[in-house]
């Protein structure tokens, strides 16, 4: 390929673009070597137990006087006077026995005084205790492991969209629970490249975070808060708005922001929004009474029909963006037979996978035609497609990953610290991360210096919403890349994370659950569609993928 040709890293960049000349700059001061350790969050409050029910106080009952009734007509009789003392020498009668109240008191006030004994006993054996408030999801930041928000209410109704689904979910499934405490996850080795045997068990379990259960103990352990899985949720209810009668989603519209006319790619911008469906646990076969799954069923019978014979995806759109497309709609189909195991998914699968291989280049990488020149950006997301595939079970040939390394090696800068997108090109941040995150797939290790020095210059460069240096693009590598390093690594990149993205999420209006582009480096490559998918997969990237070097023993091995 001809020098000159465009670079880019998401779908639709415009030719010629290069990358703006901070990228190239790596001289900002590297972090501390020490950082405060996380310090472990008590869960948000809950409703008060059953052990807060306030005494019900002693009910003192007040004999109402009496009076003695004698037949019309016949004299009073003068009772005896009584013997003990204590009593004026007066008319005063004696006092009214327990017998004289049930034979002389009127009908009504005995049925009075019954009915006041059963509300009483009902009283005391059903009163509530302190009435339990609703907890109320609020769109805001906050440091505190799941912590609420502070702010403004977290209003779920889409009574101000037109919307052609059934009603979405209302609330995220965390919102009427707290977040775990911190877990302790023992550390696994997952050798990844060159393997000839069957895939490992570690590998194969590393999409079993989605599952609800695990979701919400990996939130706890890793940083996630409230706020990190509302937006998660308002982000899938603006894609579920946004799905197309046909069952795909366009990066041209029906939202405002779209893409131009002649950059659609209907298959690009539905396996991304599947990717952030399935991020969060959601198949076609979850629950059926899940509005999301139904979106996602919809999404998927129609998406299969667009795999060709050969198992490409990719139909039509510009034709740079033809291996982007195949490579994110094989990561989406990998994933989801990994996690239904339905062998309905199973064949095209694996055909797709098939087709990555046939069409790697030469040099070792993919670009934007088959079998043609090579680039880290495009090679990335064939990396996590062949990665998908092993989660999944797939046949993945050893040779495809080693020359997947060999081209690494040809960007690399620094002794594999930093890397380039072209092998003639100088090193930036945003394919920095991407190449780190591909050696930790391709099997380096956690202490490898190489990888610890090279997340450090990444640390240099945490998320901001400031125009001109947002780059989300490079967020979702790097995000991936601190998140399997874990320690202070991660500490350091979520604290930052966790605040930019909710806090900069639309929060009202048509766009409600998205992210504007304006403002990003790559912003007008995939437009609002990617954008806001890139941002979904950062907020779920808690359980997304279980960290490479921890596993949970979920297997009992």
């Amino acid at each position: 390929m001809a020098p000159s040709e465009p670079r880019i890293p998401p779908l639709n960049v415009p030719p010629e673009v290069r990358p703006l000349p901070e990228e190239n700059s790596w001289t900002g001061p590297l972090p501390a070597a020490s950082q405060p350790p996380i310090v472990n969050q008590p869960p948000i409050d809950g409703p008060p137990s059953s052990t807060d029910l306030s005494p019900v106080g002693a009910v003192v009952q007040t004999a109402a006087p009496t009076v003695l009734r004698q037949p019309v007509n016949q004299p009073i009789a003068t009772p005896a006077r009584p013997q003990a003392t204590g009593y004026l020498d007066d008319d005063l009668p004696p006092l009214a026995t327990f017998d004289d109240l049930v034979h002389e008191a009127p009908p009504w006030l005995l049925s009075a005084m019954i009915h006041m004994i059963l509300l009483i006993l009902l009283g005391i054996l059903f009163v509530p205790g302190k009435s339990l408030q609703n907890l109320i999801l609020r769109l805001d930041y906050t440091e505190k492991v799941g912590d609420d928000l502070q702010d403004d209410a977290l209003d779920m109704s889409l009574s101000d969209f037109p919307v052609d689904q059934q009603l979405l979910p209302q609330q995220s499934d965390l919102a009427d629970q707290p977040l775990p405490d911190e877990v302790s996850v023992p550390i696994v080795a997952i050798p990844l490249g060159g393997l000839d045997a069957p895939t490992p068990t570690p590998i194969r379990m590393a999409l079993s975070g989605r599952g609800k259960g695990m979701q919400e103990a990996l939130l706890g352990a890793y940083g996630g808060t409230a706020s990190t899985q509302a937006s998660v949720t308002e982000g899938l209810r603006w894609l579920a708005r946004n799905q197309l009668k046909d069952g795909l989603w366009s990066l041209v519209g029906p939202f405002q922001s779209g893409l131009d006319r002649g950059a659609e790619n209907k298959e690009a911008a539905t396996g991304m929004a599947l990717l952030a469906f399935q991020g969060a646990g959601i198949t076609p076969e979850s629950n059926a009474s899940d509005p999301f799954t139904k979106v996602v069923r919809r999404a998927w019978d129609r998406f299969l029909k667009q795999q060709d014979e050969q198992g490409n995806f990719f139909r039509t759109g510009r034709t740079h963006a033809r291996l982007y497309t195949h490579a994110i709609a094989t990561i989406a189909l990998c994933e989801l037979y990994g996690m239904t195991g339905n062998s309905r998914y199973r064949e095209p699968a694996q055909q797709a996978i098939n087709y990555c291989v046939k069409v790697q280049a030469p040099l070792g990488g993919w670009r934007y035609f088959p079998g043609e020149g090579s680039d880290t950006s495009v090679t990335g997301w064939f990396v996590m497609a062949l990665q998908s595939a092993r989660m999944a079970g797939l046949d993945v040939p050893s040779d495809t990953l080693t020359n997947i390394g060999m081209f690494l090696d040809a960007v690399e800068r620094e002794g594999g610290r930093r890397y380039a997108y072209q092998a003639k090109d100088a090193a930036t941040r945003s394919m920095s991360a991407e190449g780190l995150l591909c050696r930790q797939y391709l099997g380096w290790s956690q202490s490898d210096p190489r990888l610890q020095e090279g997340a450090d210059l990444l640390l240099g460069y945490l998320p901001t919403w400031e125009s001109g240096k947002r780059n989300v693009y490079y967020w979702y590598y790097a995000s991936q890349v601190c998140h399997h390093l874990e320690g202070r690594h991660w500490r350091i990149w979520n604290k930052a994370m966790r605040e930019v993205l909710p806090a900069n999420q639309v929060r009202q209006g048509r766009e409600r659950g998205s992210w504007d582009q304006q403002g990003d480096q790559w912003g007008n490559s995939g437009g609002r569609l990617a954008i806001t998918c890139l941002s979904i997969y950062m907020l779920e990237v808690y359980y997304r993928h279980l960290p490479i070097y921890q596993l949970h023993q979920l297997s009992g091995q």
